[in-house]
């Protein structure tokens, strides 16, 4: 299966769906659940800007190097955003990134299953060698999030980017690079299971 083909990932708590204009006003009402564009730290689009950011993604798909998709709710309303990224089809490498959920669903059994959705879907059917997680260094909740998930922390890119929020002017992005390799995803898959199988209260 050609690494950009729309695909559609069903579990219990969540739906990864190929991203489409119309998910825009869901989309914008989840933004709106913290604000989360005002963290400096994160590349998140405004609400005025989600029209431009929807198209932005579906061009980097149709350029080969981007699979985005709406994240759905149980209840099929769309919560978040995020992507394979980064493609290497070649190499058999995606990142997991560009994702954010809104406020109410993070750290919530919906984003151990988007993760334990993609990962399988990246490991089993595209065959991938390795797939990388990114964030910046002072995103300390993304951290901590990606190694709960059993990632391991290859290297800190530094002076990596440049930030380009509006309330870091001159702030330079040092990236932490995470991975999970194939022969680690039986152990990965298992953890991930253990914790979607226990009690939510």
């Amino acid at each position: 299966m050609p690494f950009t083909t729309d695909t559609t990932l069903t579990g219990q708590h969540v739906q990864l769906v190929p991203l489409r204009p119309e998910h825009h006003d869901d989309l914008v009402e989840a933004l709106r659940d913290g604000e989360l564009w005002a963290l400096w730290y994160t590349a998140i689009p405004t609400p005025d800007g989600m029209a431009a950011e929807i198209q932005r993604r579906l061009g980097l798909q149709r350029a080969g190097s981007m699979l985005p998709f709406a994240v759905l709710d149980a209840n099929g309303k769309a919560v978040g955003m995020t992507t394979y990224m980064n493609i290497d089809a070649t190499n058999r490498r995606v990142e997991i990134g560009s994702t954010w959920y809104r406020q109410a669903v993070q750290r919530s059994a919906l984003n151990t299953e988007a993760k334990r959705l993609l990962l399988t879907h990246a490991f089993e059917t595209l065959g991938c060698i390795a797939v990388e997680f990114r964030t910046h260094f002072f995103n300390h909740q993304s951290r901590r999030g990606i190694e709960r998930l059993g990632a391991k922390l290859d290297g800190v890119l530094r002076s990596h980017q440049i930030n380009r929020h509006p309330d870091a002017p001159g702030a330079l992005r040092d990236t932490c690079v995470y991975s999970i390799v194939a022969h680690e995803w039986p152990s990965v898959k298992a953890h991930l299971d253990f914790q979607l199988s226990k009690p939510r209260t």
